[in-house]
């Protein structure tokens, strides 16, 4: 009865969300455009699939991935399974957390690789290069950056370490890549930090940040629990652009090879 109750709640809330978009497209294509809408039947039945979809998916953040990171993080820093059989630990030294740091970057990876964004701009980004941009290729390359930048982000709560410092040597990166990347790549290197922070991987960060600085001794959930967000977004933007330059390089190296075999 009570998630029947939570479902009609987050239904009405979501019903609320999408009433103004459907009328700003509405107001633009009669009033604006002033042309009358094709497939008015589809668009319904598909608005219809959008409110389904979007209350199933917030009710389940609610109920199931928001607990999940914070039950992981509240485990995996429990002194107890630290301890193990050992006599006692140090609960303040950051090398104790090592399963927080692998867990980190496998949660990272997992749910960027099923990010529905993701999913759409790699798809696009293939269908507009003809197939030069490996959909696959694109999707693991930002899972990679997103699982370092989770698992570097959980290292800097345990520590305590200032996150701006984290984040300033991060965008110096960036932009020493820029300058040598393909000028191609860059706009979707950049698009590949912003889509990573969606819906599957934003919760489940969250989650775990906000449960991890709850747990770790000394860290304060509202200054240390948030952050983790802009590691996603800022390692996937190094990652797919060292791709880049890689693939820019692998290039470059193999036209060299044949024209050299070709001057013998």
């Amino acid at each position: 009865m009570e998630l029947l109750t939570d479902l009609l709640k987050t239904l009405l809330l979501t019903s609320r969300d999408l009433i103004p978009i459907v009328l700003l497209f509405g107001f633009f294509q009669l009033v604006v455009i002033k042309q009358p809408l094709e497939n008015l039947t589809r668009i319904l039945v598909g608005s219809l699939y959008v409110l389904i979809g979007l209350t199933l998916f917030l009710t389940g953040l609610e109920d199931a991935l928001f607990p999940l990171g914070k039950i992981m993080a509240e485990q995996l820093t429990d002194p107890v399974f630290l301890q193990g059989s050992a006599a006692s630990v140090d609960l303040t030294d950051w090398k104790v957390y090592w399963w927080i740091y692998v867990f980190a970057a496998a949660i990272g990876f997992a749910t960027t690789v099923a990010e529905p964004s993701l999913i759409a701009v790699a798809y696009k980004a293939k269908d507009v290069s003809g197939g030069a941009i490996n959909e696959w290729g694109l999707r693991i390359t930002v899972a990679i950056g997103v699982a370092f930048g989770i698992c570097l982000g959980t290292f800097r709560i345990v520590t305590g370490t200032p996150l701006y410092m984290y984040i300033m040597a991060g965008y110096c990166v960036v932009i020493v890549q820029t300058f040598f990347s393909p000028k191609s790549l860059i706009p979707l290197a950049y698009d590949s930090g912003g889509v990573t922070t969606s819906t599957v991987t934003v919760p489940i960060v969250a989650a775990l940040g906000l449960g991890l600085s709850a747990s770790v001794p000394g860290r304060n959930p509202a200054i240390d629990g948030f952050g983790l967000i802009a590691f996603a977004s800022l390692f996937p933007i190094i990652t797919v652009l060292a791709y880049a330059q890689i693939a820019q390089w692998l290039s470059t190296r193999e036209v060299k090879v044949k024209t050299t075999k070709k001057e013998k």
